[in-house]
């Protein structure tokens, strides 16, 4: 009968050993062979970094070279001088700051309209002129 089962099963006598919980054969070398793919692994990971650090650092310069040709700044260095504008005049506040009042509470406003309809009155007829000057 073991010789019908050794034949139908064919080589897998031995895995069937695995499977149903004996202990597994030991390859001497496989601690070996893993430290080496362990360490192949490493070393692909590193040459994978230094390769993307290289091609970021000629992507910067490129980037340079634009903002130098159009003037432009860094996204950093425009945040960081719009954070500091923000930040200057509400040092010590805990409202937003109040808006200018000019000197005169709106005088210089009445002015320039005047100064603005009399300029306009100046290019109509002259009964017209009187007119709106009453």
């Amino acid at each position: 009968m073991d010789f019908v089962m050794k034949q139908a099963l064919g080589g897998a006598t031995k895995d069937m050993g695995k499977m149903l919980g004996g202990e597994e054969e030991k390859d001497p070398d496989a601690q070996k062979k893993e430290e080496e793919r362990q360490e192949a692994l490493r070393q692909q990971e590193e040459e994978r970094k230094a390769k993307h650090a290289r091609m970021e650092a000629e992507r910067e310069k490129v980037r340079q070279t634009i903002r130098d040709k159009y003037g432009l700044k860094k996204k950093e260095e425009k945040e960081a001088e719009e954070k500091a504008a923000l930040e200057q005049p509400c040092e010590g506040s805990l409202t937003r700051p109040k808006k200018a009042i000019p000197a005169g509470c709106g005088d210089e406003e009445e002015e320039e309209e005047e100064s603005i309809l009399d300029t306009v009155l100046k290019y109509l007829p002259g009964p017209l002129q009187d007119m709106f000057k009453k």
